[in-house]
């Protein structure tokens, strides 16, 4: 593995989740270059750094401050220079346009790894190259309301990473994206990055966009019982599709023992670890940040993602199925998002064939 100083590192995307790590990988010592698509973030980052605001500064959290070389979207044309190593962190549904954009300036022996949402090392290999691509499962909480300033729910010592090679012609490359990654927080290497990444949209499925049409944290989604039972139902078909696309289930977090691991206990474990220690009580899932912003979200490349395998396999997804419509439909200004919608959820899960426990 070569030394981490001597590698020419991007940050391809520095939103909550972005510029938290790359604040990081900075303040490491790391030659680092952060590219980034929001004009206002770009701007304040320049002016002042990146402040990272870690847990409630009320409550005894602090503050960290980086000064990252950053460039716009659009001066990444400027660029004469070659990347070892890309950190992937734009949202799910732009992962191949990126790869595209990054492509040129990736070393022949460098690589892109996605720390991402949803099944994007499949766009990542198709773009960049079975040699070139890494994918990663990551849990990190954190929010970006204001540019320039990240308020990271979630330090470093609960900040967890899988990381691995799609195809075996980049198993070379884990290693060293692995000793990046651990500069902001635990690292797992894994021979079977596809099951840790259905395992994270498992998790994903039951509980961003769901409490996201609430307009729930995350925490109270989780705690509210005729809307917990639909998030678990919504993740268990999430767990049938893992299965359906011949991957297994395994724990993540770090998590063990047999409930960690169990398609019919999964779901609800790591539902629990989530809420006990990965996130704060007002912590608000990706999906909602979106919305707030006026901005699309990953719901296709989440639930969306759930229906169409099981629709492949000959099965049905019901819960995410009603998910799915219900969000595009606030997406589309067709409904409002709030607690209101949850009868009209069950409502619509039931009428498509879930059964719910309560029902």
């Amino acid at each position: 593995m070569r030394a981490l100083s001597d590698l020419n590192i991007a940050v391809l995307g520095t939103g909550a989740n972005g510029a938290g790590i790359g604040a990081d990988l900075v303040n490491a010592g790391l030659r680092v270059t952060w590219i980034e698509q929001w004009p206002d973030n770009v701007s304040a980052i320049r002016a002042n750094g990146v402040r990272v605001e870690f847990g409630q500064l009320e409550q005894g959290g602090r503050v960290e401050v980086a000064h990252p070389r950053i460039l716009h979207l659009c001066e990444a044309a400027t660029l004469r220079e070659k990347f070892d190593a890309v950190v992937l962190l734009v949202k799910a549904y732009d992962t191949r346009w990126a790869c595209e954009l990054i492509k040129p300036y990736v070393a022949d022996d460098g690589f892109v790894i996605g720390v991402q949402n949803g099944m994007s090392g499949d766009d990542i290999v198709d773009v960049m190259g079975e040699s070139r691509a890494l994918a990663a499962v990551i849990e990190i909480t954190a929010a970006m309301y204001t540019p320039g300033v990240v308020e990271r729910h979630s330090d470093r010592d609960r900040s967890w990473f899988a990381v691995g090679a799609p195809t075996p012609a980049a198993r070379h490359h884990v290693d060293t994206a692995a000793a990046i990654l651990a500069h902001a927080g635990v690292v797992e290497i894994t021979d079977d990055i596809r099951s840790a990444k259905w395992m994270k949209l498992a998790l994903n499925a039951a509980e961003l966009v769901p409490s996201a049409i609430m307009d729930l944290s995350i925490a109270d989604a989780a705690s509210t019982d005729r809307l917990r039972e639909v998030m678990l139902i919504t993740g268990n078909e999430a767990v049938a599709a893992t299965l359906a696309d011949g991957c297994r289930v395994r724990a993540i977090f770090g998590m063990d023992g047999d409930v960690a691991s169990n398609p019919d206990t999964f779901v609800e474990t790591v539902l629990d670890e989530l809420v006990a220690n990965y996130i704060l009580s007002f912590s608000r899932s990706t999906i909602l940040q979106d919305w707030m912003k006026h901005r699309h979200s990953e719901v296709n490349e989440i639930n969306g993602t759930v229906v169409r395998l099981l629709e492949s396999a000959g099965q049905r997804a019901p819960a995410n199925e009603a998910v799915v419509e219900f969000a595009l439909d606030i997406e589309h200004g067709r409904r409002e998002r709030g607690i209101h919608n949850l009868e009209p959820l069950i409502a619509r899960m039931t009428e498509l064939g879930a059964v719910l426990a309560f029902a």
